[in-house]
């Protein structure tokens, strides 16, 4: 039997990856106030493209979507044009990048969204707290979506996948994890329900599988991937039996040639709760028949054995990516790596971690 590690290659959605290290997708907040890509944003991403993939930060489907200060959008051309700036310079620098689609739900604040209040399948409040123009506050209590509105949400993901189409990108990835609203319908601590939306596993996964089914319909089955964090804590998110609820959606997700599904591990603060999972790849690999990526803490030596296994195929860097560029060539010698700045994670030099950006759990 063949032993695969990061540096094989690896077919991906029709695509030849040179090597099986992804870049996660990290939201770093330096889109205009509009919610428009920068040339910045252009340079970062290309910077990169030796990784075998890219998966850009977190990207708003619609105003309803907004969650986060100075985050992209791809709602409107502006933000469409601004992408394909940024898709144009990865391929010039021959990578393959997809753009991840995401609702925030109910971790948002009306400050962010004209005055609306924030949306969720259940009216019950996120915990924690939003940095908004006018400062540091605490999540308020959502309004739960009429069930006539749930299509319309769902529309807006496919919207925002043609325009993904549109502005180039290789495909696209779902956010559906850390407790935003493809997350909140999942789990039970956020989804309380007693529609065909709520209640049992089978209708709490029934939005995200309307939303993989129209997305789509848009791209083809093999170029949508994801997301999906199945002991995660980030916002209050708990569910009161985890493996049932994420063996089903993974099983389910059985009937698509997804792209892939991207499996998030424990975090530190995750694993403090009664309910964790230790080791989500090994207890949810088996379940699903695609293609798997991992993430969660891997150094080389880590995502070597979780590619030679084959209880995963592909591994996603976050934090790595950001302080190395060059992070494929540094695990190909064996360099060292630098150290993250946490002072400069986020924004366009207008905030930092000194005002509180690192409680966010936006790094993989």
């Amino acid at each position: 039997m063949e032993n695969f590690n990061l540096f094989s290659p690896f077919s991906l959605g029709g695509y030849t990856l040179p090597n099986r290290i992804i870049m996660a997708p990290m939201t770093r907040l330096r889109a205009t106030d509009e919610g428009i890509p920068t040339e910045t944003m252009a340079t970062y991403y290309a910077q990169r493209a030796t990784a075998g993939l890219i998966i850009t930060e977190c990207t708003m489907i619609s105003p309803s979507a907004h969650g986060y200060l100075n985050c992209p959008g791809i709602y409107n051309q502006a933000q469409i044009d601004g992408w394909k700036l940024v898709v144009e310079k990865v391929h010039q620098q021959g990578g393959k990048i997809f753009l991840q689609l995401w609702h925030c739900g109910r971790v948002s604040h009306p400050s962010l969204l004209q005055g609306e209040m924030p949306i969720a399948p259940s009216a019950i409040p996120a915990q924690g707290q939003l940095h908004t123009p006018n400062g540091k506050v605490s999540l308020e209590k959502p309004r739960a979506l009429n069930l006539d509105e749930i299509p319309t949400i769902v529309k807006e993901f496919q919207q925002a996948a043609l325009n993904a189409f549109h502005a180039g990108f290789d495909g696209v990835e779902l956010h559906g994890a850390f407790g935003y609203l493809i997350d909140q319908f999942l789990q039970d601590v956020s989804n309380q329900r007693t529609d065909e939306y709520g209640g049992s596993i089978a209708n709490r996964s029934r939005f995200l599988l309307e939303v993989v089914e129209a997305v789509i319909e848009v791209w083809g089955d093999n170029k949508v991937g994801i997301k999906l964090s199945p002991t995660n804590t980030f916002y209050g998110m708990l569910d009161s039996n985890p493996i049932p609820l994420f063996t089903y959606v993974l099983q389910a997700l059985n009937q698509y040639n997804l792209a892939y599904v991207h499996l998030m591990e424990a975090s530190e603060m995750d694993l403090q709760n009664e309910n964790a999972i230790p080791s989500v790849l090994d207890t949810f690999s088996g379940f699903y028949n695609g293609t798997i990526i991992t993430n969660g803490g891997y150094d080389k030596t880590k995502a070597d054995k979780a590619i030679s296994s084959q209880k995963a195929s592909l591994v996603s860097f976050g934090r790595p990516f950001i302080a190395n560029p060059d992070l494929v060539e540094r695990l190909a010698i064996n360099a060292p790596l630098t150290e993250v700045n946490m002072k400069t994670l986020y924004g366009q030099g207008n905030h930092n971690a000194e005002e509180g950006y690192t409680d966010y759990p936006f790094l993989n």
